[in-house]
């Protein structure tokens, strides 16, 4: 069924290891670095695993969604350049929950709350493989193992690394040897299908605790600073260059809390600017603003400033300040609010010098140095930041990470 030559020729000694292995453990994780390799080992080990799975039992593949499932396995399993003749064996009809794999039926099962583990009762299964299992609630990963009652059953999983009190980490990863698991750690350079341009790239991209877990691989603590790259002096300007386009105003909205708005600029230097600030803090002005009123002043200042954005991003939780903008004659979008990944977005930016601030974003620049990992919260194994301090750092990341599209061609014309 396996071209083992060709196999062998385009996968480390790691992966190959990792492939052997896996068919003797109950239990088998493949964890480590981004585009590490350990998807494609992971892959292909299910692939011999469906082809050798016991005729009575269920064959499952579970991730966050549907739609990641679809992304992540799927996709990559009916790429003839990885898998060859194989790929045309893998066939899926997008948006339905099963897809046949070498003959049999597989079923795709999203896992994204902890509700999700009652999709699994009453079913038998024989083969399980998990996709980013860090993410999957732990009672659906539990119900998962009881599930597999098939003799010789077994699970698969990928994962990137999380936090060290995460529970994936503490109830089996540490616990190997009780439980009939393999596991496997890979870091970035454990990939040799990657140029060499791509993994410097890739190493630029990822700053602070992103660079510990997503290129070394580590298990590692969300501690201390957030922004630990932000620098004054290289990251702070007190002249704007040309601005090719305003691409977004991002703003945090608040009534009690401060409301800010930032305005993010692509320079003819390529690099992203947080050009202009507007912020209303109620408490130091003694005064709430209506949403009419946030309205009308936050277009005054922004024909003040001669700046057209092409988007105007807010906070996804501001609704009735939505509707006052559409009133008003603006086309305002929800900001992403996927907090993590939009820190992830800033930091890599500010780490490769592609994001700057002008010198009169004040509320920005006194926020950014005490913006903190919440370490309680970090002690349960969830990496979350202080809500603290944090309105003009929302704003930008509303605008920063939700116009990714806008800006990330240019940007990498730019490396």
């Amino acid at each position: 069924m396996f071209d083992l030559a060709r196999v062998t020729a385009v996968l480390s000694p790691k992966q190959i290891t990792s492939i052997v292995e896996s068919s003797r453990a109950r239990i088998s994780i493949w964890a480590g670095a981004v585009r590490s390799g350990k998807t494609i080992a992971s892959l292909l080990a299910f692939l011999i695993a469906v082809a050798a799975a016991p005729d009575h039992g269920l064959i499952v593949i579970c991730g966050r969604t549907r739609e990641t499932i679809e992304r992540n396995i799927i996709e990559p399993l009916q790429d003839g350049s990885l898998f060859g003749p194989l790929a045309t064996q893998v066939h899926h009809t997008r948006g339905s929950n099963t897809a046949v794999i070498l003959g049999r039926t597989v079923h795709l099962i999203g896992a994204y709350d902890v509700r999700s583990e009652g999709r699994l009762r009453g079913l038998t299964a024989c083969l399980a493989y998990v996709d980013e299992a860090t993410l999957v609630p732990e009672a659906f990963w539990t119900q998962l193992l009881a599930r597999l009652s098939v003799p010789g059953a077994r699970l698969l999983a990928t994962t990137n690394p999380d936090g060290p009190a995460h529970w994936l980490r503490q109830q089996f990863l540490l616990r190997a040897p009780q439980l009939n698991l393999a596991s496997w750690h890979f870091t970035l350079d454990d990939n040799p299908a990657l140029p060499a341009d791509y993994v410097r790239s890739l190493k630029a991209e990822f700053v602070g605790l992103w660079f510990r877990r997503m290129i070394l691989g580590e298990w590692c603590l969300a501690e201390g600073a957030v922004f630990d790259m932000w620098d004054t002096e290289r990251h702070i300007v007190r002249e704007l260059p040309a601005i090719r386009r305003w691409i977004a105003v991002g703003i945090d909205y608040g009534t009690t809390n401060p409301f800010a708005a930032l305005a993010l600029g692509l320079g003819v230097d390529n690099v992203l600017y947080l050009g202009h600030e507007w912020r209303w803090d109620s408490k130091q002005q003694r005064g709430q603003l209506t949403d009419a009123q946030y309205s009308e002043r936050l277009r005054a200042w922004l024909k003040g400033i001669g700046v057209h954005p092409q988007w105007t991003i807010v906070d996804p939780s501001a609704a009735s300040f939505v509707t006052q903008l559409h009133q008003d004659g603006l086309t305002p979008a929800a900001g992403d609010n996927a907090v993590l990944n939009g820190i992830r977005t800033v930091a890599s930016l500010l780490g490769r010098g592609r994001l700057k601030v002008h010198a009169s974003c004040h509320g920005f620049i006194n926020e950014i140095p005490g913006y903190s990992w919440d370490p309680d919260k970090a002690a349960k194994g969830e990496d979350a930041p202080i809500k603290a301090d944090d309105h003009s750092l929302d704003a930008a990341r509303y605008a920063v990470h939700t116009t990714q599209s806008a800006w990330r061609s240019d940007l990498k014309e730019a490396v």
